[in-house]
């Protein structure tokens, strides 16, 4: 009788591995959401699971998301995500892989605005410009370079992880496998904070790194240092966007998945246990009425907060009850103005004077936050940026929609002005603890890293440990999962 226990313990983890996913992939995979962490996730779970598993994407919207173009004039220009950094790895693989184009920098100077008047002007001269910044603020900007690279260093940790197979459950799990309690701790104090511990000044803060963070993030240098980190490090380097637009990344990669897209808004996730294997009811309303399908797997890759209406996804049947993610969004307007820029609000009467195509503010004037002489999505070899005297497409960054009287302090005149209204990225400080990726045993939230920061390259990064953590689980190698000390585990593994 003795040896029949063990060889029941045996039969019943077989039972339950074949019940979890055992062998045979899974049939449907669900994923709500076809922005950039959508989109990407859906590639990389068919990259993992192969190409018979079926994938359903579910987008109320356009494709893309926050990705997304306006047409001024006949010409697309971005009114989403903008530009990416050089250093992100999964977008730069993504382009590659869809045989897209980086498109070329126009280069044009920068300034920060203080409300009266520049406090740091950008010329055509790198060494000047050091100088510059050596005059106004000391090493200030070296101590910054030097704390933004020890971040990223350690960051970059993750594309290592990820090709070698592992997968995090939650926010605090995957930063703590990358920069230990420092990462965590960078999540709970503030950037100011952390800057003024390592040497930088205050005047630089509120002058440079308070304008960096209103660009990225229309936030103060309050909020949680690890984000910040992220945002000044992407404010570095060389910067690129899609040749034709950002959204491209988005629609190509769902093709390439072969993903079925449903437009549609997703109302419900039920639980359902069959055989003791969760299957879940996707409830969702589009134009022909209501209707539900059942997966193995559903991923949400789009933000779940109280306040965004727009996300009100019912869970129903889960024991214990799926927790709301409480935190609220930073509402962020784009705003394009095809017209002629009143160049006299930043002292120059003169308009062919003016040389700035980039301008970033400080704390003051609160009413935007950036203003950019853009470039249409597409590119002609001899394109040339507008002149400042000229009617040009500015994208104005603000926290509220512009008044009339806001646009005209800004512009002299203009033809027209089309706006997006974003709730862009989390309003840092909103909620106290990281949220985690796995809802359920096969349910999956994607956007909880935007919870630690916020970026496009974030949330491929999202997408990846997401598949990851969906086919890890699916078959048992809970080895690949949470798995301390990595970064020894992964030299051991080359």
């Amino acid at each position: 009788m003795a040896r029949a226990v063990p060889l029941l313990a045996m039969l019943a983890t077989l039972l339950t591995t074949a019940a979890a996913g055992g062998d045979a992939p899974p049939g449907k995979i669900a994923v709500i959401g076809a922005g950039i962490g959508g989109s990407a996730v859906a590639h990389f779970l068919q990259q993992h699971f192969g190409p018979r598993v079926q994938i359903v994407v579910y987008e109320k919207g356009a494709v893309g998301g926050r990705l997304a173009t306006i047409s001024v004039n006949k010409q697309n220009y971005e009114s989403g995500a903008a530009s990416f950094h050089s250093l992100s790895l999964h977008m730069q693989d993504f382009i590659k892989l869809l045989g897209l184009r980086q498109r070329r920098e126009v280069v044009g100077r920068s300034a920060i605005f203080g409300g009266e008047h520049f406090v740091l002007e950008e010329t055509d001269w790198y060494l000047l410009n050091l100088f510059r910044l050596w005059w106004h603020y000391g090493i200030s900007f070296l101590r910054l370079q030097m704390w933004v690279e020890e971040v990223m260093e350690k960051f970059m940790r993750i594309y290592k992880y990820q090709a070698h197979g592992y997968a995090f459950s939650g926010v605090e799990e995957l930063l703590y496998s990358l920069g230990e309690t420092t990462f965590v701790n960078m999540t709970q104090r503030s950037v100011a904070e952390s800057l003024l511990q390592g040497g930088v000044t205050q005047r630089f803060i509120d002058d440079v790194v308070s304008a960096v963070l209103r660009a990225s993030y229309g936030q103060s240098a309050s909020m949680p240092a690890f984000a910040g980190a992220m945002s000044l490090a992407g404010a570095q380097g060389n910067l690129w966007s899609v040749e034709g637009g950002n959204k491209l990344v988005c629609s190509g990669l769902l093709k390439l998945a072969k993903a079925s897209v449903i437009h549609a808004t997703v109302t419900s996730v039920t639980l359902h246990t069959t055989e003791g294997k969760a299957l879940y009811q996707v409830g969702y309303e589009s134009d022909r009425g209501n209707n539900s399908e059942f997966y193995d797997i559903v991923v949400i890759a789009t933000p779940l907060h109280l306040d965004n209406s727009s996300s009100n996804i019912t869970f129903e049947g889960f024991t214990p009850p799926i927790d709301d993610i409480q935190g609220s969004f930073q509402p962020t307007v784009v705003s394009l103005v095809h017209g002629y820029l009143n160049s006299s609000y930043f002292g120059f009467p003169d308009p062919k004077l003016f040389p700035f195509a980039n301008i970033l503010t400080t704390d003051f004037p609160s009413f935007f936050c950036t203003l950019d002489n853009i470039c249409p999505v597409n590119i002609s070899a001899n394109f040339r940026r507008k002149q400042p005297q000229e009617a040009a497409v500015w994208r104005v960054q603000s926290p509220k929609p512009l008044f009339r009287t806001e646009l005209k302090t800004l512009f002299r005149s203009y033809y027209s002005v089309q706006t997006a209204e974003w709730q862009a990225h989390p309003l840092y400080g909103s909620r106290r603890s990281l949220p985690k990726f796995v809802l359920h045993d096969q349910l999956f939230y994607l956007n909880a890293l935007e919870w630690a920061a916020s970026s496009v390259e974030m949330m491929a990064v999202a997408a990846k440990n997401v598949a990851l953590l969906a086919y890890n689980r699916w078959y048992q190698d809970l080895d690949k999962i949470d798995q301390k000390d990595l970064i020894h585990k992964v030299k051991t593994e080359l």
